[in-house]
């Protein structure tokens, strides 16, 4: 379990790393194809700053927002709350918002830019289909991405898609004005050409890494949750439960879509919907699970 959680860990460092090497490479070529040398990589970084600012104070709040969660507190529903509550002292964290989502599809997120300002919001249809273990199993899933600071990772990983989607945009638009300019020789034409290329397939390529890695935290805070349960068996009947109800969220959202234990947005058969999948196979999270019985 452990080697798991290091292995997962060293992946998602090195697929982070690339994809900021990736955002400063755009805006370098931005910097050439408007001739303003690295004025375009300080503009990547003002425009990373400042939204990785706004996600870093508000993303939970937004997140919780669109999710139509409602905050409760212990008298509101003491079974749940007091699962919550148990496992975060058995963690040794603080003990998280509790929020309630009025909907039938069994599913659980977590939220918060830190321990102590965090929030775990679980579906009216998880709480209602899962045993107690199970969703003892589903909750302690949630505050490992809290204690792992998953959350905070996701949010920059977000902001960085962003800005990859910003400057593609103003690279491409830049390249077609830049032959206007008189700009001379093969190096004008190479940088033109591959800020083109670069412009259309960044947005793709940005989106598998953050795919990537929102799939490897998953197997990671099945690990750690597990650890915190001592009991693998319950996250794996849990998702063995959700698995098999279709149905989308109703409130499913694309850009907060990874936060999900599940994908809120029910199962999907299309060709290579696990590639743009924001989460691994059930199928194969549930054997890695009982792997570690």
């Amino acid at each position: 379990m452990h080697e798991q959680i290091l292995s997962n860990k060293r992946k998602t460092t090195f697929l982070i790393l690339l994809f900021t090497i990736f955002v400063i490479a755009l805006g370098w070529i931005f910097g050439e194809l408007t001739g303003s040398g690295q004025l375009g990589i300080i503009i990547a970084v003002i425009v990373s700053v400042v939204m990785t600012l706004f996600s870093y104070f508000s993303g939970d709040k937004v997140a919780l927002l669109a999710a139509g969660a409602k905050e409760i507190k212990k008298d509101d529903n003491p079974y749940v709350y007091r699962l919550v509550e148990n496992l975060s002292i058995t963690a040794g964290l603080p003990v998280p918002k509790v929020h309630i989502i009025n909907d039938p599809a069994p599913n659980a997120f977590a939220t918060g830019r830190d321990p102590k300002h965090a929030s775990v919001a679980l579906t009216t249809g998880l709480i209602e289909r899962l045993e107690n273990e199970e969703l003892e199993g589903v909750i302690a899933h949630e505050l490992a991405h809290i204690q792992n600071y998953d959350i905070r990772l996701m949010m920059i990983v977000i902001v960085l898609l962003g800005v990859v989607v910003l400057l593609s945009d103003w690279l491409i638009r830049i390249s077609f004005y830049s032959g206007r300019d008189d700009r001379k020789g093969g190096a004008g034409a190479i940088i033109i050409i591959v800020g083109i290329i670069l412009a259309i397939m960044s947005p793709i390529f940005a989106k598998l890494i953050q795919l990537a890695v929102s799939r490897k935290r998953e197997y990671l805070a099945d690990a750690s949750g597990s650890l915190l349960t001592r009991y693998p068996e319950g996250l794996a009947s849990a998702l063995e439960k959700i698995s098999v109800y279709h149905q989308p969220l109703r409130r499913a959202n694309n850009a907060t879509a990874h936060l999900y234990i599940n994908n809120p947005f029910g199962t999907t058969k299309r060709f290579l919907s696990g590639l743009f999948s924001t989460h691994p196979s059930i199928t194969e999270r549930i054997k890695a699970l009982r792997g570690m019985t």
